[in-house]
């Protein structure tokens, strides 16, 4: 019987200082105090690596950030300013030193990643499958999933990279960043933008130029369940992943999706988020010699939030995968 495999979590004290407001704003800081709470009280609390994460360089922020939008943002939260460019997107003082940590913690776990560990998993806040180029949105601030891939491909060489992202909204920030680049296979399974923010994702959204079919959008109904989850991976996820052959894997993971998370209408289980880690664990020893990088993106119903990720991360750790 294998090994449980050990788990690198990244996170950092100093997302705790981002300041959304107080109030009735979803992205507080509890969700990653009670995260980290639960994952240290879990059953495989053993198989747990922390580390903290370095800032992101500016050089790295450049690969998708505009420089007058990385100023914009830098100006806003020191300047004692409370929001950038919607009130959805809160600030404060200490946000920009956190939104830098935020997205440097997907290049420190390819850095562990490149070197031994294979599985990372990055607890931060803000979260970033939503911001743009030059612009916030969605509570993002920095894109932490299209950092790590350009990250990937520039400083070690991995060119054909997989984002799966499995946040109850579609990641537009995401798909931007990769339009047009036939390397790097955006999966997205969402909410059906008709009824869910963004607005984006629909199915007929496949890329353009030379990046036409490398983007996947599965959008789903409201109500949706685990079985049509499943579903969408045997029928359209896995002949897709087959397809493209990813060199490494990238999980913008959302877990909004749970039926008790009033941020979607999506009613996902618990246990789906295992079902989820274990396709996963097997995709990234099929493809990418078990190398795994997830990054959280949404979850703001703290108790499923919790149970969901250490479901996750239980799955990833612990699932038998062929050798």
């Amino acid at each position: 019987m294998p090994l449980p495999r050990p788990l690198a979590i990244i996170s950092h004290p100093h997302y705790l200082a981002h300041d959304t407001g107080g109030g009735e704003h979803p992205e507080t800081p509890s969700r990653i105090s009670s995260l980290l709470a639960k994952l240290k009280a879990s059953p495989f609390r053993e198989q747990l690596t922390f580390f903290e994460p370095r800032r992101a360089e500016r050089h790295w922020l450049t690969t998708f950030h505009d420089e007058h939008y990385l100023f914009r943002l830098e100006e806003s939260a020191l300047s004692g300013k409370t929001y950038l460019d919607h009130p959805d997107n809160q600030l404060c003082f200490d946000s920009y030193e956190a939104a830098l940590l935020s997205a440097g913690a997907g290049l420190t776990g390819i850095d562990l990643l490149e070197d031994k560990e294979n599985l990372v998993f990055c607890a931060v806040r803000p979260p970033g499958h939503h911001a743009e180029a030059n612009l916030a949105l969605g509570f993002c601030f920095l894109n932490n999933c299209v950092l790590a891939a350009r990250y990937w491909q520039q400083q070690y060489g991995r060119k054909r990279i997989l984002i799966l992202d499995f946040d109850a909204h579609h990641g537009n920030g995401i798909q931007s960043g990769f339009e047009e680049d036939p390397e790097v296979f955006y999966l997205s399974l969402h909410e059906h933008p008709t009824f869910s923010f963004p607005g984006s994702g629909y199915a007929e959204e496949t890329g353009t130029g030379p990046g036409r079919g490398a983007t996947l959008n599965i959008p789903l109904p409201p109500g949706a369940d685990d079985q049509m989850v499943l579903n969408a991976i045997t029928r359209r996820i896995e002949p897709a992943l087959a397809a493209f052959g990813p060199e490494r894997i990238i999980v913008a993971a959302g877990f909004d999706g749970h039926r008790a998370d009033d941020m979607s209408g999506l009613a996902y289980s618990t246990a789906l988020y295992g079902k989820l880690g274990e396709y996963l664990a097997d995709w990234a020893q099929r493809y990418c010699q078990g190398k795994l990088l997830s990054i959280l993106e949404g979850g703001y119903h703290l108790e499923s939030l919790g149970e969901s990720a250490a479901s996750y991360l239980n799955a990833l750790s612990n699932h038998s995968t062929e050798e």
